[in-house]
């Protein structure tokens, strides 16, 4: 009965010290498009802010001691299903495991788009930018600077390495139980309407212009949908990426037809399908720690040091 119950106050310590460090973690702040903003999802008016739902783009920079360093680093696009970022939760969940790496990890707290893809976009664009033109400043190697998406975050990430990536030159992406695709069955369709907004209805009785008006807005929303079902948009320049998703979570096909896309594209990926844990599970065990977390941190960490 003593060691049992001397083995529990062990545990209790261990996950206590643990929340402690990652509560320690020093970070700092960067403010996105200080001189302007250069479009607007109507929800920007607002302050540089980590909550609530008017607030301008910031990035939480996370730095490994500077002994430790290696020069890579991750812009991390946090989940929230395109409504909020999350951006505490996801920094908490993922700065520590890097940081002790010796890799830079910055979480960008992005506009969501509110129907204007472009708002997203232009603030993923922009953290990932900053991060490059600090690269010397934060001991960044500006070749080696990955990206990291979780749920829509991921779909933000795969946006950005499948249509901007001749621009970016991103050297590798992590998706986590990420969104992809916005075509059914298998879309989040939360994600999808908040991202290109809801299709178009014809209603009864509708007149030859109410006609013309939905055809047209039709149109536009295919336009959308498939532009943006980054499965379709994978080319041999897509960087090399690691997938990790859960075979009970109701999005696991989307990850799928993203590996099944990077290999026909001869793009260097690995896609691990865990037994359980849904969608949305963490790593730390301030957060709930996933069943499988400690597989994930050594096949992330193996797959690292592989380039």
């Amino acid at each position: 009965m003593k060691t049992s119950v001397t083995k529990i106050i062990f545990l209790f310590m261990a996950a206590f010290g643990l929340a402690a460090v990652q509560a320690q973690q020093s970070y700092f702040d960067v403010k996105l498009w200080e001189n302007g903003l250069p479009n607007s999802n109507g929800n920007d008016s607002g302050e540089y802010v980590l909550q609530g739902k008017n607030y301008k783009p910031v990035m939480r920079v996370f730095l490994p001691n500077e002994e430790k360093a290696t020069g890579r680093a991750i812009v991390c696009y946090p989940g929230g299903g395109y409504v909020q970022t999350q951006l505490d939760h996801y920094a908490d969940d993922w700065a520590l495991f890097y940081t002790k790496m010796g890799i830079a990890f910055i979480v960008l707290h992005y506009r969501v788009p509110n129907f204007i893809p472009e708002v997203t976009i232009s603030d993923a664009l922009e953290a990932y930018n900053q991060t490059k033109l600090h690269a010397k400043k934060w001991n960044i190697n500006p070749k080696d600077i990955g990206i990291q998406g979780l749920s829509a975050g991921g779909h933000l990430a795969s946006t950005v390495t499948t249509h901007f990536q001749d621009s970016i030159q991103a050297a590798f992406q992590i998706l986590i139980y990420p969104v992809i695709t916005f075509e059914e069955p298998y879309a989040h369709e939360g994600s999808k309407s908040r991202f290109i907004g809801n299709e178009p209805l014809l209603k009864e009785n509708a007149t030859i212009a109410e006609k013309e008006k939905y055809e047209k807005h039709k149109a536009k929303y295919m336009q959308l949908k498939e532009l943006y079902s980054n499965e379709k948009h994978v080319t041999e320049n897509t960087p090399r990426t690691f997938i990790a998703v859960s075979d009970n979570d109701k999005l696991v096909m989307n990850s799928v037809l993203f590996y099944t896309a990077l290999h026909k594209n001869k793009v260097p990926a690995v896609l691990h399908i865990y037994p359980s844990g849904g969608h949305g599970w963490h790593i730390n065990i301030k957060n709930n720690r996933f069943l499988f977390a400690e597989q994930v941190e050594e096949e992330l960490k193996a797959w690292l040091s592989t380039f």
